[in-house]
C-alpha cells in the first residue's frame, strides 16, 4: 500500500475510533463485548430486527478497530447512496440470486483480502422461518471462524460474543449457536427468528 493509502486509512482508523467513542458516551445502549477476533471472522448480527442493528454493527466494530464488510440489499445501494454505503464496508446482494455473493465473497477473502464479515442470516426484518446459510458456506469454504454478534433489547446490551469455529456437522454447530442466542431478543423481540437453518434436518453440510 502506497504511504499516501496508508496515511487515509490511518485517518480514517482515528476518526471511526473517536465517533464510536462518543457514539457509546451517549447512546442508551451499553456495548458489553468479548475482546476483537484474533483474526478475520464471519460476524453474526442477530437477532436483525431494527434498522438501528447497521448503526449498533458499525459502532461495535468501529470501538473495537475490526476493518469489517457488510453484505445488504441492492435496494441500499441505489443512486447517490452508493459510493456511502460502499465506503461504510457494504457489499450488495441481489435477492434474486444471492448465492452469487457468496462466491464472489469467498473469491475475495481467497485472493488475499483481510476483512471481517457482518452477516445477518436470519435475513430481513419479515417474518420468516428459517436462517440464510450464506455464513455457514463461507465460513467453511474459506476456513473462517464465526463470531457471535448480539442485540438485546431486555438489558440494553450489544456486542460480541464467543468466537467459534464451526465442524461441519450443521446440526452440533447450530445447537451451540443456539444456546448464545437463547436470551438474546434483538431490537424488536417479537420478531426474532429461531436461529434455524432448512440443512438442519440430517446434518448435511449447508450449501
Amino acid at each position: 500500500m502506497p504511504p499516501r493509502s496508508y496515511a487515509i486509512a490511518y485517518v480514517c482508523g482515528m476518526l471511526r475510533r473517536l465517533v464510536s467513542r462518543l457514539y457509546w458516551a451517549i447512546s442508551r445502549w451499553t456495548l458489553r463485548s468479548e475482546p476483537a477476533p484474533a483474526r478475520p471472522s464471519v460476524l453474526i448480527g442477530a437477532p436483525h430486527t431494527s434498522n438501528w442493528d447497521f448503526v449498533l454493527m458499525l459502532a461495535i466494530a468501529w470501538r473495537l478497530g475490526i476493518d469489517v464488510r457488510w453484505l445488504g440489499k441492492s435496494s441500499l445501494f441505489a443512486g447517490w447512496r452508493g459510493p456511502i454505503m460502499r465506503g461504510l464496508g457494504g457489499i450488495p446482494v441481489d435477492r434474486a440470486d444471492p448465492s452469487r455473493v457468496v462466491g464472489e465473497v469467498v473469491a475475495r477473502i481467497r485472493a488475499g483480502e483481510v476483512f471481517g464479515l457482518v452477516v445477518t442470516p436470519d435475513g430481513t426484518r419479515g417474518a420468516h422461518e428459517y436462517w440464510k446459510s450464506g455464513f455457514y458456506r463461507i465460513a467453511r469454504e474459506t476456513g473462517m471462524p464465526v463470531t457471535l454478534g448480539y442485540v438485546d433489547r431486555r438489558t440494553m446490551t450489544t456486542g460480541l460474543g464467543p468466537t467459534i469455529e464451526l465442524t461441519g456437522d450443521v446440526s452440533a454447530d447450530m445447537e451451540r449457536i443456539r444456546a448464545f442466542y437463547a436470551d438474546k431478543s434483538g431490537v424488536h423481540p417479537a420478531q426474532r427468528v429461531e436461529p434455524r437453518l432448512r440443512e438442519e434436518s440430517g446434518g448435511a453440510p449447508a450449501s
